[in-house]
């Protein structure tokens, strides 16, 4: 932050606060919707970390396909089921 008043670094940290929230919300529905779909309940969910943070570019310089967006209130498909007999 290199905004020197404490007035302009409180409006840049909330703005970032925001934006961490939305990130949480957004991974926690989308975890809840794949944990459903693989059947997984909520006794295997609790040990269960969030996703990680490396796609998203908090520095403001993403871009996205605007064909590849999903409707309004709707989140992309789930990847195909992983095989857990895999080695």
């Amino acid at each position: 932050m290199r905004d020197r008043t404490f007035a302009n670094q409180a409006y840049r940290a909330s703005g970032l606060n925001l934006i961490a929230a939305a990130v949480i919300l957004w991974n926690t529905r989308s975890l809840e919707l794949a944990a459903a779909d693989l059947g997984v309940g909520p006794d295997l969910m609790r040990p269960v970390a969030p996703r990680g943070w490396e796609p998203l570019s908090l520095t403001g310089d993403s871009a996205w396909d605007a064909e590849d967006q999903p409707a309004p209130g709707e989140l992309r498909p789930l990847r195909s089921k992983p095989s857990l007999l895999a080695a």
